[in-house]
């Protein structure tokens, strides 16, 4: 079973986390975006998500995932991405890392940088189910059922 890796990132309001053990909750699901264009994948996925959540015990984040960069370019990416962002629980639970991309992705049996990758978590971090680019009905009702089955557990 895949496991998410330790890695530290920074949320739009600023605050530090060592992931996976700081996210809240039993499940945890991620969207885990590599390029700009992305973002409109991880939107169409959001009001699902959302609903979700609030039907089951289901954090969820945000994860731009870009290569490391100088602290100048990382703050200024930061920036821009806070003050385009009115709401402040998507700033909270918008993570951005900056890490070696190969490895990242090796770790989490991504196989490249061209799709939204959706990943459902447990405390541990252990991958329980996970797709990737645009949400669809089947999708969804694969991560539904992930959800239940591993709340019967």
């Amino acid at each position: 079973m895949t496991t998410f890796p330790s890695i530290s990132g920074s949320n739009l309001e600023g605050q530090h986390f060592d992931l996976p053990r700081a996210f809240a909750g039993d499940l945890t699901l991620v969207m885990i975006a590599f390029q700009q264009w992305q973002q409109m994948q991880v939107n169409g996925w959001l009001p699902a998500i959302k609903a979700l959540a609030r039907q089951y015990p289901l954090r969820y984040y945000e994860l731009p995932t870009l290569p490391r960069w100088d602290p100048l370019r990382q703050w200024l990416l930061n920036n821009g991405m806070r003050a385009g962002i009115p709401d402040k629980h998507t700033r909270e639970t918008t993570i951005t890392l900056y890490t070696d991309l190969q490895r990242f992705c090796r770790a989490l049996d991504i196989p490249d940088l061209d799709a939204l990758q959706v990943m459902l978590l447990d405390r541990a971090g252990q991958v329980l189910w996970r797709a990737r680019g645009d949400v669809s009905p089947d999708k969804l009702a694969g991560l539904t059922t992930a959800i239940t089955d591993a709340m019967i557990v």
